[in-house]
């Protein structure tokens, strides 16, 4: 019975971080095209992304040559974490 639980909560785990990772592609492509800042979908995800880059921003300089590098960083710690946690489960 504990396995169960185990397993479902990671993967309940696991999916939330998969979303999360297209949650951010997501932000980062439209921070390309300058989308209405007053768009309620654009501003779900700034509130959503925005915490997160802050963090990694707080540690890491992330702007190299105008590029912000937050987004990538956060992607491949979603990964790594993903990974982590699947050969901990399984």
């Amino acid at each position: 019975m504990i396995d169960a639980l185990l397993s479902s909560l990671f993967t309940v785990i696991l999916s939330i971080i998969f979303l999360y990772k297209w949650v951010v592609i997501i932000s980062a492509i439209l921070s390309w095209v300058r989308p209405d800042p007053y768009n309620p979908i654009v501003q779900m995800l700034y509130r959503l992304t925005e915490p997160a880059y802050a963090f990694i921003r707080r540690y890491i300089p992330t702007v190299v040559g105008g590029m912000d590098l937050a987004p990538i960083i956060l992607i491949f710690g979603l990964i790594f974490l993903e990974t982590f946690l699947r050969n901990l489960a399984f």
